[in-house]
């Protein structure tokens, strides 16, 4: 999160992150439950367990809630993906860990990326624009490890097709779910996503 976006009038960088982390979970359980446009400031300060006045001196609007909760669903997933990829010994195991890993992430948040992605227009522009900034960067990491697991096999275009692939691939679990979750099962889904995504790769 920088300054640029959320101001607070506190100067305590750790509660700071403390208080916004309630205000997250708060507002993505009422937004799940009521909508964004329906649930109110007061009842997101009521739920996360402060007043409306403390609310108020780490944020100054709704959007601004859904500014943080939109950042922490992108910073949430690219700190768990890091910490998986195997930046010593890139491998096709490691690059198939990375995919799956990135699936049961997006099973996890699946209710918050669709919150995301319905609401991301209410952002003012120059906060849209960050949040998309934020979707280029988790689509380079995966062609990273595309290139990095597979360099003999894919071109760096056909790399970046493949990232875009396998980003939408994720989201499409949530996004599809009233369909997908009756012919699948996670599992089923993440082993039928790797096998058509390795044979794209031309890899066994």
């Amino acid at each position: 999160m920088t300054d640029d976006h959320i101001r607070s009038t506190t100067k305590d960088n750790g509660l700071i992150e403390k208080r916004q982390n309630q205000i997250i979970k708060a507002a993505i359980a009422l937004f799940k439950e009521k909508g964004f446009h329906k649930t109110t400031t007061r009842e997101i300060a009521q739920k996360s367990g402060f007043s409306i006045g403390t609310l108020y001196e780490y944020i100054r609007t709704k959007e601004e809630i859904l500014f943080l909760v939109c950042d922490s669903i992108y910073e949430q997933v690219h700190q768990r993906l890091e910490a998986t990829i195997d930046f010593k010994q890139p491998s096709i195991e490691s690059l198939k860990t990375v995919i799956e890993l990135y699936f049961r992430l997006m099973d996890e948040i699946q209710d918050e990326v669709v919150i995301m992605y319905q609401e991301v227009k209410s952002l003012e522009e120059d906060d849209r624009r960050y949040v998309l900034e934020k979707e280029r960067d988790m689509i380079s990491m995966l062609k990273w490890v595309i290139v990095s697991c597979v360099p003999a096999k894919i071109t760096a275009k056909h790399a970046e097709l493949l990232a875009n692939n396998i980003f939408i691939q994720g989201q499409m679990w949530g996004f599809r779910r009233w369909a997908l979750h009756k012919q699948f099962t996670l599992e089923e889904y993440i082993d039928t996503q790797l096998f058509y995504l390795m044979k794209a790769m031309d890899i066994e």
